[in-house]
């Protein structure tokens, strides 16, 4: 090699390093004459080397075709290609841009001739799939697949060397302070070029603690959302590819990661918190050190630093370079995420994911209490968490409940009432949040009710003394009083402070602010989000010991999850791989222990709403009466059920309890074969009837038991499901459906197997809210009851007025069933079912045994079904199911005309079903993608979740009591999030 090819590239020698100028006809001339391949070249971007795809003449990529840099040399080169075969090898079940070879196994490479001079140009590996860039939101399992390549690749190349890794670049995080120094003057706004110097001041000093600690070693440098190739066989963005080893070079370990996490910031709907998983995930792989951990925060911002710097410098020197200028929006957002955070902040809230958090600090005693003159027992503490009594009711909405929760603390005779540092304020959340508000409380707030004098609790200096605020060292900690502008401390700034010294004095009526901070740490909000509670914590301490009270426990990480899957059978799904913890619901809204309140858009099993005033003071004055079986003799049992059958038509007079819609199914099943005398029963495909033998025997919804079919018992026969849209007859065709399940009937008749019953629900919910085709429900009922069986209704999800139109599903098709099944809106979530039949059906029942419930029936469960039929007719919810049902729905079709994904919207009233599919033609159900949007729901603020035997539906069946307001934010939330990810037409 000639001394040019032995040479690395040092870019601080470089003026400029402007791609290569190489048109799409010359890199084809280049692929054909000197690397043997024959193709058609179209532009792929790239800051400082030209790249190209090189394709047949019927489209099909072959190469890519990448166009060095002039300023890289072959054995730059050499070490590059050398790495990816080394990654490859490695980690076969990633697939990596190798250099493509030649017959006799030399690399397809040449040095080519170009109007900027002599440039390496080589053939590598395509990989289809395409790269993660873009805006689209990252889901967490994307971002821990990048963190795990990443970890992946840091690994492979640990014991790698060569010459060619001996570069300095710009890219490199070893050289970022010098990077700004000379590329600054390109950013033109004065206000964004000073923010990046001070953010990279503040993260180069950061870093230079703990440098020496550093590993160094091999490392690409650059798996970012553009190097990441997607796997062409996910439905999500899931990369398992690796391209672009031009920045690869030897540098500090931890910079792999911290490029990698930098990419995400710009993605739609990604802040820092958001990058965790990926940390978490690169940590499994290749274990970070203390060390590492402290730089890895500072190398995002340098790296971010050194993007924005780099984007401008490139533009100016590059104009016709496209590709560069067209990130310079991206790369200002990513140092916008990168610096959103205080550096401190972000690094604790990386030792707590990766296990690698301080221990608490030890609450100090005051030589002196804080306030003069005030013991514990003349404070009151308030509870605002969302587990407290005093959130009852929704007050927790209410703009001055903490005012007042304190004025009647103080009013029964409390000197003071105080809350508590660290816990999440139910009170400072709002409803109908696409983000989460800041809840938790890095400090306590007290309120007097009588005067009191704050006193120096040790010695120190005062930092700061204005009207309404004193600031005081304690330690190593500076406290922080804030209190009403009337107030002025009694100490000015700079005084050195003696032990018991008058710092302020306080009148009666005064609510006053304490925090306690780390004094060379940054300013502490006095309240922040629950995401990032973990990080501003760690900065601060409990100040309740400067009044006399005990510092909050620390409270270690919820293990929650891991105590019910130790005792709780599987079976027993949850929602959401990592869910909140719902400790309250209110309406149509649910709450975490975090105060995070989201709209619940699934209970159907709550019309009335939750923890609705009425009920609950029905059910506790029962309580405190009466609960027993219903074989005793008392009025509510008698009422209720005389309600009950009042609302169904004749013949349908005659009610059995019981205690969930299971039951109630069995039952239903029971008496139609024991009125009937026939053993078979008839349901439809596809449908979910509950978990008891019976119930469970006449389901056959996949997603429930993906052997439904196959295992269903001899007396069970299943017909087509009758879906409109997705079944084997759809629009016009559906009505097939009902001629053919007659004649299935007829069959079973033939054959000396009349069927005794024809069981289904009368709006057909496990497909989502798909209703029956018109008469369906007529010709079946009308066959099965020729051959002496009995139709059996399944009200249990659709009953109640959750139609709007009809207060029950077999009112929409014009039939009346022999026997209905109900339960779920029965109890406003209290066990409680019924059974509804003649007394011909009911009495042939009894000539077969006796029935008994233990507190189906009882008492309490009949105040409950009375209760809760008294508010659906005072509230008008099935009014209310109608009207914003209604608005619900013709929002829903308005966004289908803008997301192809959505198929159609099924339904009535409040309950609905959006299907997302893939393919308007095929109907291709789109499962992983409606998996995926019901999480990013749930980090904007709506909790809502999938069925179908495709799991590519969203069930919508809120409360209802859902009003227009929480209906519009679910739509436009719901916009939202197709659009972020990626499906907005």
């Amino acid at each position: 090699m000639s001394h040019d090819e032995y040479r690395t590239i040092d870019f601080f020698a470089q003026d400029a390093l402007p791609a290569p100028r190489v048109s799409p006809a010359q890199a084809e001339r280049i692929a054909s004459r000197r690397l043997g391949v024959t193709a058609r070249a179209e532009v792929l971007g790239s800051q400082q080397d030209a790249n190209f795809l090189l394709c047949s003449d019927t489209g099909t990529p072959l190469a890519v075709l990448k166009i060095a840099n002039p300023a890289f040399s072959p054995m730059e080169i050499e070490a590059q290609d050398t790495a990816a075969d080394l990654i490859a090898a490695a980690h076969p079940e990633l697939r990596i841009a190798t250099v493509l070879r030649r017959p006799d196994g030399s690399p397809r490479c040449a040095r080519v001739d170009t109007e900027g001079g002599p440039v390496i140009a080589r053939l590598l590996e395509h990989l289809p799939g395409g790269p993660l860039s873009g805006p689209r939101h990252l889901s967490p399992s994307t971002v821990a697949a990048m963190g795990a390549i990443a970890g992946k690749v840091s690994v492979a190349l640990r014991d790698f060397r060569h010459p060619g890794l001996d570069r300095v670049l710009q890219w490199d995080p070893r050289y970022a302070d010098r990077v700004v120094v000379k590329l600054a003057e390109y950013i033109p706004e004065p206000d964004r070029r000073a923010a990046v110097q001070a953010a990279t001041v503040a993260a180069w000093t950061q870093v230079q603690k703990v440098a020496v600690l550093l590993p160094c070693q091999a490392v690409h440098l650059d798996l970012t959302d553009d190097n990441l190739i997607r796997s062409p066989d996910s439905r999500l963005p899931m990369p398992d590819g690796v391209i672009d080893f031009g920045d690869l070079t030897w540098s500090w370990a931890v910079g792999e990661l911290a490029v990698s996490l930098s990419s995400m910031l710009h993605h739609d709907g990604v802040e820092p918190h958001h990058v965790l998983p990926a940390i978490r995930a690169f940590h499994a792989v290749r274990p970070l050190s203390p060390a590492e951990v402290e730089a890895l925060w500072p190398l995002v911002v340098l790296r971010a630093a050194g993007l924005v710097v780099s984007g401008r410098h490139q533009a100016a020197v590059d104009e016709r370079n496209a590709y560069a200028k067209a990130a310079l929006d991206r790369e200002w957002r990513i140092f916008e995420q990168a610096t959103h955070l205080p550096l401190p902040v972000m690094t604790h809230l990386i030792k707590d994911a990766v296990g690698l958090a301080d221990a608490p600090p030890h609450a100090d005693t005051p030589v002196r209490p804080l306030l003069r003159d005030l013991t514990p027992d003349d404070i009151s503490p308030l509870d605002l968490s969302t587990g407290a009594d005093s959130m009852d009711h929704g007050v927790w909405l209410e703009a001055d409940t903490e005012d007042r929760l304190a004025a009647s603390a103080l009013a029964d005779g409390a000197a003071a009432a105080v809350t508590r540092y660290a816990q999440a304020r139910l009170t400072q959340t709002q409803a109908l949040s696409a983000a989460s508000l800041a809840t938790v409380a890095t400090g306590i707030d007290l309120w007097l009710g009588r005067a009191t004098v704050v006193q120096a609790p040790g010695t120190g200096e005062v930092l700061a003394a204005a009207p309404g605020q004193l600031t005081v060292t304690y330690g190593p900690r500076a406290l922080t009083l804030s209190f009403p502008h009337t107030v002025h401390p009694v100490i000015p700034a700079g005084a050195t402070l003696r032990v018991g010294q008058d710092l302020a004095h306080l009148p009666a009526g005064t609510s006053v602010r304490l925090g306690l901070r780390d004094a060379d740490g940054p300013a502490v909000p006095a309240l922040v989000r629950p995401e990032y509670a973990t990080g501003w914590l760690a900065l601060t301490a409990d100040p309740s010991p400067l009044i006399g009270l005990p510092a909050a426990g620390h409270e270690e990480h919820a293990d929650l999850l891991d105590r019910r899957d130790a005792v709780f059978a599987t079976a027993q799904e949850h929602y959401y791989a990592d869910p909140p913890r719902i400790e309250r619901g209110w309406r149509h809204h649910l709450v975490s222990t975090e105060g995070r309140s989201y709209l619940d858009i699934v209970n159907n099993v709550t019309p009335l709403g939750h923890a609705h005033p009425r009920l609950e003071q029905a059910v506790s004055r029962q309580l405190r009466r009466l609960n027993t079986n219903s074989r005793f003799h008392y009025a509510s049992v008698v009422e209720f059920t005389e309600r009950l059958a009042a609302l169904l038509p004749d013949p349908l007079d005659t009610v059995f309890l019981v205690n969930s819609g299971s039951e109630a199914v069995d039952l239903g099943i029971r008496l139609a074969i024991g009125a009937s005398g026939q053993l078979d029963v008839v349901a439809l495909r596809e449908a979910y009837h509950g978990w008891t033998y019976a119930s469970d025997a006449v389901s056959t919804s996949l997603q429930d038991n993906p052997n439904a079919l196959a295992t269903r018992p001899s007396w069970v026969h299943t017909v087509d499901s009758p879906n409109s849209y997705r079944g084997r007859h759809r629009g016009a065709d559906a009505v097939r459906y009902g001629p053919e399940a007659a004649a299935m009937i007829g069959d079973l008749a033939a054959s000396g197997r009349p069927p005794g019953a024809f069981l289904s629900e009368t709006f057909y919910g496990n497909a989502g809210g798909v209703a029956l085709p018109e008469g369906y429900l007529a010709e079946v009922y009308a066959a099965v009851r020729r051959h002496g069986g009995l139709a059996v209704a399944d009200e249990v999800q659709v009953g109640y007025g959750r139609l709007g139109h009809w207060f029950w599903g077999f009112e929409q098709q014009q039939v009346v069933p022999d026997v209905v099944c109900v339960a779920k809106a029965m109890g406003n979530g209290h066990p409680l079912g019924a059974v509804i039949t003649s007394k011909e059906v009911a009495g042939r029942y009894r000539d077969q045994g006796y029935f008994f419930s233990s507190t189906g029936g009882s008492p309490v469960s009949s105040v409950v079904g009375l209760t809760v039929l008294d508010t659906l007719r005072e509230e008008d919810l099935q009014g209310n199911a109608v009207r914003v049902g209604g608005r619900l729905k013709s929002r829903l079709q308005e966004l289908a005309n803008h997301h192809d994904i959505i198929g159609a919207v099924h339904g009535s009233g409040l309950y609905l079903g959006l299907e997302l599919i893939r393919d308007h033609t095929t109907l291709d159900p789109a499962t992983e993608e409606t998996a995926e949007l019901c999480d990013r729901m749930l980090d904007l603020g709506v909790i809502v979740q999938p069925t179908g035997d495709h799991l590519n539906i969203l069930k919508i069946k809120p409360p209802l009591c859902i009003d227009a307001t929480a209906a519009d934010f679910f739509t436009d939330t719901l916009d939202r999030a197709l659009t972020q990810l990626g499906h907005r037409r």
